[in-house]
């Protein structure tokens, strides 16, 4: 008992010591509250300058690229995507010296390997259709991914069109 009642009063005294060694604790003791912080000095007011400004240039025209798609097993272009690929080509007269990566896609049929070989030919496929339209070849890389980013994980015909694509991504 008295072991217990001597660790009691040690805990009671090492608190207390910890305790008055803050200044907040005989602020408390007494009832005062801190001084509040002092304001910070208020700047002098200045005279606004008017700073001449250029104009703002016109607005470039500004041209979406959009991803083609591809029939079943299918590399070649479509008649419709043809249009989708006239419209990216204008991409390439609104942003000269621009570069573009042409991304071959399949669904998820099929072995990795089969799917590899597969979205490179519609990477490829697309790129030459953009370089017959007049796009420099150079401006342009092409990688496939397979079956490996698809857009669409439902597995029905609906979603497996919307994997067989070339995605195209502006490079920095």
């Amino acid at each position: 008992m008295k072991l217990k009642l001597f660790g009691l009063i040690l805990i009671v005294f090492v608190f207390g010591t910890f305790l008055s060694g803050c200044g907040c604790f005989y602020q408390a003791v007494k009832g005062e509250t801190p001084p509040p912080a002092a304001p910070a000095p208020a700047a002098p007011p200045e005279a606004k300058k008017e700073i001449p400004v250029a104009a703002a240039p016109a607005p470039a025209a500004v041209v979406d690229l959009r991803d083609i798609n591809f029939d079943f097993d299918k590399y070649n272009i479509r008649s419709g995507d043809a249009e989708i690929l006239k419209g990216d080509a204008e991409w390439f007269k609104a942003n000269p010296g621009k570069k573009l990566r042409i991304e071959g896609n399949c669904d998820e049929r099929g072995t990795v390997e089969y799917n590899l070989v597969l979205g490179q030919k519609r990477a490829d496929s697309a790129k030459n259709y953009l370089v017959n339209l007049g796009v420099d070849a150079k401006s342009m890389d092409t990688i496939s991914y397979g079956k490996e980013r698809p857009v669409c994980t439902e597995k029905n015909e609906g979603c497996w069109a919307k994997n067989r694509r070339a995605h195209f991504v502006p490079l920095p």
